[in-house]
């Protein structure tokens, strides 16, 4: 078993590990009696961000590169055989994601090239089964599984005419002419995007694989630009080691990878160097050479550029020979990815459970408390009418109506703070509705097809951010304005009547704002340049506008879910304590009730409210314990996992 194999098996067993000991910590909040819908759904919002984790990771590189070789090698080599299909000369052909879905059966869903017509990305093409091509994969048959995963590397020949409207054909580009045959046609995949639903034991455990097709796809195809490698947790970058560094290489890494986290450059095909001729020293001189050179063009430290060859790897593994895998260095390469992807993967997903879960517990441990509180106060008041006469009696009676009716007005004034409440979440919702937001896309697209010249394109989608960019600012200033009058009402209530509660919980849509200027800069590294651009390039700026429409919308979808969890919650701490303070003062009202009619049950009401201190402290003693562990659980390092495992 690999190291990252090994690695990504742990990252899955520390997920199982926080959804127990999740579902035992909600399990004691039902118990308690602690449970309410807003706790409900940070629950479903917790098991989901732990149940749909995703893991991915992008092969990047110029055709006959050996980068399916490579995939092949890190993840399938237990079959015996090549998976993907890997030759001489192009044989990924569209983008490829390999993933498991359990709704789907084993499958290839294939999008026909023809969608680039179409004003749609491959995204929005996702929510639209009946348009992909599905071919059944059978996972029993090594053989069959090449032979349906060679419709990825599938061509067909169209008019010159078909090409420039898919934005597939560049007339300024001095090489294009060469790519037309003597009929007129050029040659183009098959397939616009491939969705390989296999379910490999890593693939099942939410690792996804992206296969890109050579790099001049990279430019062509927005949804490689604009989502699947930005989005990607690691990107290798696969190069040829008696090939080296090549001008495209150096576009594409500048534009569109660069240096950053889990960002690194595979110096594939060493055994060309191999030489019987040559001693071992003399060629491990040429490979770190060409390793500095490679690591020096692309400005990175020598140590993120790693020499291998996948082709020996793969056959080191298949004929379980340890002297060749170790030749062939792939083990270098998959220890550095599982050190640098899988621990800073787990990191980011750690820091998003602690800060959910903190205030997920914090908030039943106050309900708790004030429930004990509650409890405490009555026990107190009731001990103190231990051989007090009537009037005594009655006099509490009436404080205890004064603190109701004060405790009513207040809940008065919080209906009004309510409607307000209702008036702000509408106009949240407002600025970043998707009804205004398809109106902006639709605006844009519009005035991008009346332009007949390149500063009018640029202008239209220039506008476009701006008008984005302005609806979340808008929509923001409203959910701080809803965060000040809740500060307000929780500092009221807990002055004013001793309820326990901190400050309600903070939201920002800063998160929204930075994601549109990471896409509106990738629109300005493609099409900010050029002074004119040619036909086929406006057809592919129309292209990229299309998947720059589909991503925001993604991010706005996002946005309006974040924010209808966060009005849903954001008064639930106050509600439920409310509710707890409500009721503790019926109780408390029909004990000295009862009492005033018959002064003998007092000892039986101290004993049952004695008996109820008891039960809230055992409660408190287990939820804390299981916050405990569940707090642990997060924390816990994948390596402790392997030596507790």
């Amino acid at each position: 078993m690999s190291n990252l194999v090994q690695k990504f098996q742990e990252y899955s067993s520390w997920r199982n590990g926080v959804l127990a000991a999740l579902e035992r910590y909600r399990t004691c909040v039902d118990a308690a009696d602690l449970a309410d819908s807003a706790s409900d759904q940070r629950f479903a919002r917790l098991r989901a961000r732990l149940t749909d984790d995703k893991l991915s990771i992008a092969f990047v590189a110029e055709f006959s590169r050996g980068k399916s070789e490579l995939i092949n090698a890190i993840f399938f080599a237990d079959y015996g055989q090549r998976i993907l299909p890997s030759s001489a000369g192009r044989t990924t052909m569209c983008p490829t994601e390999l993933l498991y879905d359990e709704t789907f059966p084993p499958s290839i869903r294939l999008l026909p090239i023809e969608t680039r017509a179409e004003s749609a990305s491959t995204s929005d093409f996702k929510e639209q089964n009946h348009v992909w091509t599905v071919l059944p994969l059978d996972i029993s048959s090594g053989e069959g599984m090449l032979e349906a995963f060679k419709q990825v590397s599938l061509t067909k020949r169209v008019s010159v005419e078909d090409a420039k409207l898919y934005g597939l054909y560049q007339e300024d580009d001095p090489d294009a002419s060469m790519s037309v045959d003597q009929g007129g046609l050029v040659e183009i995949s098959q397939w616009r995007h491939a969705i390989v639903n296999f379910p490999h034991p890593l693939l099942k455990q939410g690792l996804v694989i992206i296969d890109t097709p050579g790099l001049n796809a990279i430019g062509t195809e927005p949804e490689l630009t604009l989502n699947l490698i930005p989005n990607a947790h690691a990107v290798l970058f696969i190069l040829a080691a008696d090939t080296g560094v090549t001008k495209s290489d150096i576009d594409v890494w500048r534009d569109h990878i660069g240096a950053g986290p889990a960002r690194m450059v595979v110096l594939n095909k060493i055994d060309s160097m191999w030489d019987e001729l040559r001693s071992v020293d003399e060629v491990e001189q040429q490979i770190r050479k060409q390793v500095t050179t490679v690591a020096q063009t692309l400005n990175l430290d020598a140590d993120q550029v790693f020499p291998i060859s996948a082709q020996k790897g793969l056959v080191g593994k298949v004929n379980r020979d340890q002297e060749l895998l170790a030749k062939s260095r792939l083990p270098q390469l998959e220890t550095a990815l599982s050190e640098e992807l899988i621990p800073s993967k787990q990191q980011i997903v750690r820091g998003q459970l602690m800060s959910d879960v903190g205030e997920l517990t914090s908030a039943k441990q106050a309900l708790l408390d004030a429930r004990s509180r509650n409890v405490v106060e009555q026990l107190m008041e009731l001990k103190s009418l231990r051989g007090k006469n009537q009037n005594i009696i009655e006099h509490m009676m009436k404080r205890v109506d004064l603190e109701k009716k004060e405790f009513d007005g207040s809940l008065l004034k919080l209906q009004g703070t309510r409607a307000v409440f209702t008036r702000l979440s509408t106009e949240v919702f407002t600025s970043l509705g998707m009804d205004i937001l398809k109106e902006d896309i639709a605006r844009t697209r519009d005035a991008m097809e009346k332009s007949k010249f390149s500063v009018g394109l640029r202008a239209a989608v220039r506008d476009f951010f701006a008008q984005i960019q302005k609806n979340i600012g808008t929509s923001g200033r409203k959910t701080e304005e809803i965060t000040e009058m809740m500060t307000v009402m929780y500092r009221k209530f807990s002055t004013e009547h001793g309820l326990a509660l901190s400050s309600p919980m903070p939201f920002s849509l800063d998160k929204y704002r930075k994601e549109i200027e990471l896409i509106e800069g990738v629109y300005h590294k493609q099409f900010g340049t050029a002074a004119i651009m040619t036909t086929p390039q406006v057809v592919l700026m129309t292209k990229f506008f299309d998947s720059i429409a589909s991503r925001v919308k993604q991010s706005f979808l996002q946005a309006n879910r974040d924010v209808e969890a966060w009005l849903k919650v954001v008064m639930a701490p106050l509600e439920a304590q409310i509710w707890e303070h409500k009721s503790q003062l019926k109780k408390r009202k029909q004990s000295i009730e009862r009492i005033h009619l018959a002064t003998d049950s007092l000892e039986e009401k101290l004993e049952a409210l004695e008996k109820m201190q008891d039960d809230l402290g055992q409660q408190k003693k287990a939820l804390l314990q299981l916050e405990t562990e569940l707090k642990r659980a997060i924390e816990a390092e994948l390596a402790a996992l392997k030596a507790a495992a």
